[in-house]
């Protein structure tokens, strides 16, 4: 039943954090599933940036005055926008929203679309940190996935990034298409060199409606994933980096603020083409989906609301949704975030937990858990004992 209708209710809402979605690329990759679209003709940017800071405003009554903790630029491309339009909107945003004072501003940019001025004027705009998708170093890897870069232009992007900025992620995949154990080690030993502050280290999956799924590639088999796996964790973990998320590294105290609060169940307005959110109330959270084409979505912010679907969460949904946040942390949570993030007693969860430690796949140490080692590997079997 819809949570409102129950003697239910949040003592506090979780952080509000804000993510914007900019749905173009120079290419679609043929084994990305998010929603990207090639750019065709001249990229709309004005009219692109007014919508987003109209589809904002439409949130405002959801917000309640909430200072926003953090935002993340994802995509598609957002460095395909000039730092001119970047610069308006986040200007517009300050002008709508209260920032927190040490909001962590993200950018998602690929190789390919860096310039030195450009970035300088991300940076003077307000960007505090880059995330960059370079996948890979290896030229013939980067074009069995589509990529538009090469591995020249992969360590010119890093060059750019470290003058002017001193927090920067860097997207690597592994997995990928004839690739070998030693090609996927000198690939995180080249990001390593490259001193980032943040790793994302990802293995390639053939996900439904994309071109991979269609006409599948020949990839390593099982084995040689699991050591390409370990074999990354382990050189990262000697470089210092901090293995904090399923497939998430850092340095000391360099965590993604942003990601944290997805995993830490927070909240988040979504805007833009196809953006998602889920906002809490004292007596209900609910989660909202825009119009993913990009011209419906220009279309629909026009007439009025750029909203497709919106649904409130129920009571036997939220331990799993829960769940499949928070136990993507390697070092767990606290019980009693539980609780505080779903408004639910312990109780209803406790046998799974109980039985899931007995199983070896999660550890307790009095109002701690966190997944093992087993349970890590095998998150999806875990996740499903919180099955509504």
């Amino acid at each position: 039943m819809p949570i409102g209708k129950a003697n239910w209710g949040l003592s506090a809402l979780p952080p509000l954090a804000l993510y914007i979605h900019f749905p173009w690329c120079i290419k679609k990759c043929p084994y990305c599933d998010f929603n990207s679209h090639a750019q065709k003709g001249a990229l709309p940017e004005q009219q692109y940036i007014a919508a987003l800071l109209t589809d904002l405003e439409s949130c405002l009554p959801l917000m309640w005055g909430r200072p926003i903790t953090s935002i993340f630029m994802g995509g598609g491309t957002p460095s395909l926008f000039s730092a001119e339009a970047i610069n308006q909107l986040l200007e517009g945003i300050r002008a709508r929203v209260r920032l927190h004072p040490d909001a962590e501003i993200t950018l998602e940019a690929n190789p390919g679309t860096f310039e030195s001025e450009k970035f300088a004027g991300y940076h003077t705009a307000g960007i505090t940190r880059l995330s960059i998708g370079i996948q890979s170093f290896n030229t013939e890897h980067l074009k069995a996935l589509g990529r538009v870069h090469d591995e020249k232009e992969a360590h010119r992007a890093i060059e750019i990034a470290h003058q002017h900025f001193d927090n920067f992620n860097l997207d690597i995949m592994y997995a990928l298409p004839k690739q070998t154990l030693s090609d996927a080690l000198l690939d995180i030993r080249t990001a390593i060199a490259c001193q980032p502050t943040h790793l994302s280290a990802y293995h390639l999956t053939l996900e439904p409606n994309t071109l991979f799924h269609r006409y599948p590639p020949a990839l390593p088999d099982e084995d040689c994933s699991a050591d390409m796996s370990d074999t990354i964790e382990a050189e990262l973990a000697a470089a210092g980096f901090e293995h904090y998320e399923t497939s998430a590294f850092s340095q000391d105290k360099r965590q993604a603020k942003h990601n944290l609060n997805y995993w830490q169940f927070g909240d988040y307005l979504g805007i833009g083409a196809g953006a998602h959110a889920k906002i809490s109330f004292p007596d209900k959270i609910i989660r909202q989906m825009r119009y993913k084409q990009p011209t419906e979505y220009l279309q629909k912010i026009a007439a009025g609301s750029a909203v497709q679907t919106e649904e409130q969460i129920t009571l036997e949904q939220l331990p799993f949704e829960f769940m499949l946040n928070a136990l993507r942390l390697t070092g767990g949570f606290d019980l009693s975030l539980f609780e505080e993030r779903t408004g639910l007693p312990l109780t209803k969860v406790i046998h799974q937990i109980e039985k899931a430690v007995t199983d070896g796949l999660l550890e307790r140490q009095l109002n701690h858990i966190q997944p093992t080692l087993h349970g890590q590997r095998f998150l999806n079997a875990l996740l499903e004992r919180f099955l509504p």
